[in-house]
């Protein structure tokens, strides 16, 4: 099962399995259209196969380990497991035009586990440390300031940047010669202490110029230095305003978190009006 279902919510109730089943719940009462005479069979075999499949289990259990009386134990779990198979087969043979979609829903949940289950062994894998050979490596910083002009934003982000390392460089992206040669000269008056460097646009993206300066600052720093990208971003106070507003921070952290094994951080400021 996804973990997402062993969390619990404020009343200590497994509230994503809740709401997932209250989801799945309504579309079979609107797929039936709300004759529950008809969801009967289909929730009976739903209960009586797992019934049938855990009888099953604990009679394997019981021949396996044979533990003292294994042999009542036994007859037991094969008594209830022959009891919930035959109800089963009574409602598959008398109602089967109300329960076939069990037959491609069962295997198909069956596949999903399997993969997910797969997955979480591979995330382990990957995730797993030798604990007397894997140790942090100490290197020093790059920081990376995309910069759309001098605002207040950007001087907050800059602030920051700058009091982790010395090593900060701003990066406009620009889209002609004018505006470029005005970014230039503002920056150069402003004099933040930090170097600006120029990338051009020629068909106006943003992320692409972006990506290639990162890719060749990790082949220059690859063994020396980890590069964190420092994204300005202004909240607005009102959740409706961001709808007025351009969302390219946002698309760049989307993108470079997607394709980059670098550390991205975003500094926000906040807007009071």
């Amino acid at each position: 099962m996804p973990h997402m279902f062993m969390v619990r919510g404020d009343r200590l109730g497994f509230s994503n399995g809740i709401i997932i089943l209250g989801v799945l719940a309504s579309v079979l009462v609107a797929a039936f259209h709300g004759d529950t005479g008809s969801l009967i069979p289909l929730y009976a075999v739903g209960v009586f196969i797992p019934f049938t499949l855990s009888q099953l289990g604990m009679m394997i259990h019981w021949y396996k380990t044979k533990p003292s009386a294994w042999i009542q134990r036994f007859v037991v779990n094969t008594i209830g497991m022959i009891t919930t198979l035959s109800i089963t087969l009574i409602f598959i043979f008398t109602k089967f035009s109300h329960i076939w979609m069990v037959f491609i829903f069962l295997p198909l949940v069956m596949l999903l586990f399997l993969r997910i289950h797969r997955h979480y062994v591979n995330t382990a894998d990957q995730l797993r440390i030798q604990l007397d050979m894997d140790k942090p490596t100490i290197k020093g910083s790059t920081f990376l300031v995309p910069v759309s002009g001098i605002t207040r934003v950007v001087l907050n982000s800059i602030s920051y940047a700058r009091s982790l390392s010395d090593n900060v460089v701003a990066v406009y992206i620009g889209f002609d010669e004018e505006e470029i040669h005005k970014m230039e000269q503002k920056w150069a008056e402003w004099n933040p202490g930090v170097r600006l460097i120029v990338l051009r646009s020629r068909y106006r993206s943003v992320v692409k110029p972006l990506l290639r300066f990162i890719e060749t600052v990790e082949w220059k720093t690859a063994a020396s230095d980890h590069i964190t990208i420092v994204i300005p971003q202004f909240i607005t106070k009102h959740w409706w305003q961001n709808i007025l507003h351009n969302q390219s921070s946002l698309l760049i952290r989307t993108f470079l978190v997607n394709h980059k094994d670098i550390v991205i951080t975003t500094v926000p400021y906040h807007l009071n009006k």
